[in-house]
């Protein structure tokens, strides 16, 4: 089996198999870092009409979609920094700029974690979906490791609604694992997998997945896999769950909404997924009494900022911004549907106006500087090691293709191209590389990326509980009661005390 993860998203050619090009490997030992988070609601009356619907006591929900967005790592900052580059590119005046969810902004969610105050994407996730706080890591678990029912399972197995994800990363990532899936830590993603199939004590949960990753579910005969067993879960999921694979972009056009075959499971990222999830739940729950669940998430919003590759960042808040545009107007067309739209947190601390030097700063950033860029950060960090790898690395390239081609800087100076030249992939990973790319926009942009670190987030999770009229109880007793639990959710690896931050030992 093949040690470097292969995450690419799109494949190169119409008729090749998802995730197999070649890309940078992500490291997972990830530090996410926040500061307060925007949550957005399609209508404030909606909700509080949907509240006092079911305060009424009606025994039989009435027929709902539920659509929740996430935008990962995604924080106040970035907003401001989204909508001004917008401004500035389309040319308008300020009080002409509204982006999407600037129209349908009602306040922000507080999101430390039960094991830090600052929270990761797993406890994040876990929080909405579980309506409880738990450890950094956490996969749809409590903080002692037992499994907590998900909005997602019980809106599927006590409502009967349609159930659906769509995400811009891998699907076994640890935002829609924790909607379906129980793990005491974030990184065990070949048993996420075969769990989102259908290996789990209530059976299979999901209808829909939309994402990358197909690593996660190949035998490791497989070229390409990323599995630690020879396991095909995509034939697994055929055999014995009835799902329909589709692993090519001419298969995924080639998929009618209007009569969709599910379960359905597309493992690549083409940006019309969101619209083509909606159209085949929406017509799939047109005759039925329930309505569906979906959840939405733009993943590499904070995969960018990781990186601290602002270009790259811009335009993925920009493309999330367009998908919330979508399903707000799917919203008005269909008035029994609720759109959230929320951040886990925040990531990287971005800052508009980075004080590059000594002198007295300049209140202003350089739009202009990030238009001019033409790849991430991430995959002409990969280009720089291929050249590497095969002594092609030349300081001619690293000027003219890699900084110049591809980031549009025409001036680096020797110090930047002192320490590209000087990055040695034995010594240090392509992750720094990455950032060492970054840094040479960021610079001549004045944008900085520093590194550190209202509702609750569990009371988004308690909002769908109480609009869909769900029961996370008793999907908890149904996963803790089966008899093969232990197979089913590995033991914590660590005395829970030790995942628990000093501010909560002392303030619980």
């Amino acid at each position: 089996m093949s040690s470097n993860k292969n995450y690419s998203a799109i494949p190169v050619n119409e008729d090749q198999p998802a995730d197999s090009t070649s890309s940078v490997p992500k490291s997972r030992a990830k530090k996410h870092l926040i500061t307060g988070v925007i949550v957005c609601i399609a209508s404030a009356i909606l909700i509080s009409s949907g509240v006092a619907l079911l305060s009424r006591g009606d025994k039989v929900a009435p027929k709902r979609n539920v659509v929740m967005m996430i935008s990962d790592g995604f924080g106040p900052a970035s907003e401001t920094f989204a909508r001004q580059y917008h401004q500035w590119r389309e040319d308008l005046a300020p009080k002409s700029v509204m982006l999407p969810l600037d129209e349908i902004h009602v306040g922000h969610s507080r999101t430390q974690s039960s094991s830090s105050l600052v929270t990761d994407s797993a406890a994040g996730a876990t929080a909405f979906a579980c309506g409880l706080k738990s450890y950094n890591g956490a996969i749809g678990v409590t903080p002692t490791g037992e499994p907590c029912g998900t909005v997602l399972e019980s809106a599927k197995h006590h409502r009967g609604m349609l159930t659906g994800l769509v995400v811009t990363s891998r699907i076994t990532h640890a935002t829609p694992a924790s909607f379906n899936a129980h793990v005491t830590f974030r990184d065990y993603e070949n048993d996420i997998a075969e769990q989102q199939i259908g290996h789990t004590p209530l059976g299979r949960s999901v209808d829909l997945m939309f994402g990358g990753g197909s690593c996660e579910f190949l035998s490791n005969a497989t070229e390409g896999s990323c599995r630690g067993d020879q396991r095909d879960l995509f034939d697994e999921a055929k055999a014995d769950f009835g799902w329909t694979v589709k692993r090519t972009r001419q298969e995924f056009d080639a998929i009618r909404p209007e009569d969709p075959s599910l379960p359905l499971m597309a493992i690549f990222t083409p940006q019309e997924m969101t619209a083509k999830a909606l159209s085949i739940l929406s017509k799939a729950s047109k005759d039925s009494d329930t309505g569906f669940f979906l959840m939405i998430e733009g993943s590499r919003i904070d995969m960018a900022a990781h990186s601290n590759d602002p270009a790259t960042h811009v335009h993925e808040i920009l493309e999330y911004q367009q998908t919330a545009e979508l399903v707000k107007a799917f919203v008005r067309n269909n008035p029994d549907t609720v759109m959230i739209s929320t951040s886990d947190h925040e990531t990287g601390g971005l800052t508009v106006g980075r004080q590059v030097g000594e002198d007295y700063p300049e209140y202003k950033w350089n739009p202009e500087v990030i238009s001019q860029v033409r790849n991430s950060s991430e995959v002409l960090a990969g280009m720089w090691n291929k050249a590497t790898e095969s002594k092609t690395a030349t300081e001619e390239y690293l000027k003219t293709v890699i900084i110049g081609d591809g980031l549009g800087v025409v001036d680096p100076t020797s110090d930047e191209i002192k320490r590209v030249m000087e990055w040695d992939p034995t010594k240090k990973t392509v992750e720094v590389l990455i950032t060492y790319l970054s840094d040479i926009v960021s610079r001549r942009a004045l944008i900085g990326v520093i590194l550190r670190g209202s509702h609750e987030n569990t009371e988004i999770g308690d909002f769908i509980v109480d609009y869909l009229g769900l029961d996370l109880k008793d999907i908890t007793n149904r996963l803790t009661s089966n008899s093969g639990i232990s197979s089913f959710a590995k033991p914590l690896d660590e005395d829970y005390a030790s995942k628990i931050s000093h501010h909560q030992r002392h303030h619980d």
